[in-house]
């Protein structure tokens, strides 16, 4: 019923830009919080960024300063402005729809999208 799907992703050089989307359809609460995920090759998945339906955000200590969540008016459309890349930032970036509380725990994310991989060469 829901669907979730990424893109933006692809191969950027470090100090690089990258702008990726998330497109959400179907019966989803839109008061909910959505948010970023990453996943790197060997390693756990990690929170990326979140905001919830008052425009409040939450970043990583790691992403801070330099990526930017943000949410259209319809809340249906999220996005992650990612500047001055580097290799670590490297992973298959996952977006999540519906998440129930704030500050937003993985497993407090009701739908996922397939992920779009994101790829900062040196």
């Amino acid at each position: 019923q829901v669907v979730v799907v990424e893109s933006g992703g692809g191969l950027v050089q470090a100090g690089g830009s990258l702008r990726l989307s998330c497109a959400a359809s179907g019966d989803f609460d839109r008061d909910y919080s959505m948010g970023w995920f990453r996943q790197a090759s060997g390693k756990e998945r990690e929170g990326v960024a979140s905001i919830n339906a008052d425009g409040n955000t939450m970043y990583a200590d790691s992403v801070k300063g330099r990526f930017t969540i943000s949410q259209d008016h319809a809340r249906n459309t999220l996005y992650l402005q990612m500047n001055s890349l580097k290799p670590e930032d490297t992973a298959m970036y996952y977006c999540a729809a519906e998440g129930t509380g704030w500050p937003t725990l993985d497993d407090e994310y009701n739908y996922w999208g397939q992920g779009t991989q994101v790829t900062v060469s040196s």
